[in-house]
């Protein structure tokens, strides 16, 4: 199985976003326009990466909690293949973003940030939800808190899903991540920060590709 890459842009500016995906594109999959770029530029970056890069795979990470529809659809329209709605949005919000994704012939991808609910995410896949993020969030991994394996609880044993896993990982930590049933890794500062982005984003690539031939 292919585990892909997802290279996620936050907190930095337009031009830089642009130099990133350029430098690195060969070695990702899928690029995510972060909340906070989304905030600061709206639909217009969506846009631009679209027009800029017809064939890359976009995720827009609008961490939809409300408005289901309309947020999806505004991302889908600015040229996002996938959006993420927050697993513990009302039901009814996240039933409003998938019907958007099924219209748009697009994705959702629900982000389990901060949840603990096993039985909520147990719902959702029942509803047909069928990608889920395990996300430790910025704040607490400026705490001290990073992805591990207690998150794998959430959604262990689930069937025919797709799981993400984002949250400080990095060309060290990322091998811990790999002997999981894991579909994406999210990378952001660990290439966005790094000195080398290309090099850094070849590195993980290696990795993931390396524990595949295993």
């Amino acid at each position: 199985m292919k585990i892909k890459i997802q290279l996620a842009l936050d907190r930095i500016e337009w031009s830089r976003c642009f130099q990133l995906i350029e430098e690195v594109r060969e070695y990702v999959d899928l690029v995510e326009i972060g909340t906070g770029i989304i905030k600061e530029y709206g639909m217009a970056i969506v846009r631009e990466v679209r027009q800029s890069y017809p064939l890359l795979p976009i995720v827009a990470d609008m961490k939809i909690c409300d408005a289901g529809q309309f947020e999806a659809i505004q991302a889908f329209q600015a040229g996002a293949d996938c959006v993420t709605v927050m697993g513990f949005a009302p039901i009814t919000t996240i039933l409003e973003a998938r019907q958007a994704a099924k219209d748009y012939d697009k994705q959702v991808i629900v982000d389990l940030l901060g949840m603990t609910d096993r039985r909520k995410v147990n719902q959702l896949a029942e509803i047909g939800c069928s990608h889920f993020c395990l996300h430790v969030g910025k704040d607490e991994q400026a705490n001290g808190i990073q992805a591990e394996k207690h998150l794998f609880a959430l959604v262990r044993g689930l069937k025919n899903v797709e799981i993400s896993v984002a949250g400080g990982i990095n060309e060290k930590t990322i091998a811990h991540f790999l002997q999981y049933p894991i579909d994406q890794v999210i990378i952001g500062s660990a290439i966005t920060g790094s000195q080398h982005p290309k090099q850094a984003a070849k590195t993980i690539k290696n990795n993931c590709q390396s524990y595949k031939a295993r």
